[in-house]
């Protein structure tokens, strides 16, 4: 998890020839973890995606991206593309909780959080008006 703007490195222990070895990989800012979450939604086609600014209003996170998906499937087509992308570049999922099924999928990569509601849940929960102080970074139609 990252403090602050500056972005500590992680560090994970391998073993090779019974000797652990410290390994330090470079992480990606929590702005690049959101983009790529707001390109793999977009991909998937998923509706109405924002990309919100907490930095200034909220302690336990850098950013909210929001997106819809018009059916279970594509919800869950969205979440697994989200996660497969930012697996590739190394991001572990900190949790994930809802279902298609629920109308609201949740990811959280820490510092981003990652919304996709179905239609109805999105208009429900109206998390753009509860967050209205935030700066929209991204917004796609």
């Amino acid at each position: 998890m990252c403090y602050g703007k500056v972005r500590r490195p992680r560090s994970r222990l391998l073993c090779y020839n019974r000797y652990w070895i410290l390994h330090w990989r470079l992480c990606l800012e929590a702005l690049e973890i959101a983009q790529k979450a707001v390109e793999a939604a977009a991909e998937k086609q998923a509706t109405d995606i924002v990309l919100l600014d907490l930095r200034d209003i909220c302690s336990f996170a850098d950013y909210f991206v929001l997106g819809t998906g018009e059916s279970g499937r594509q919800i869950i087509a969205i979440s697994e593309e989200i996660e497969r992308s930012l697996k590739k570049d190394g991001e572990r999922l900190i949790h994930r909780e809802g279902t298609a099924d629920s109308g609201w999928v949740l990811l959280d990569y820490g510092d981003v959080i990652v919304h996709i509601f179905a239609p109805f849940e999105r208009k429900f929960f109206n998390l753009e008006d509860m967050w209205s102080s935030a700066r929209t970074v991204v917004r796609m139609q």
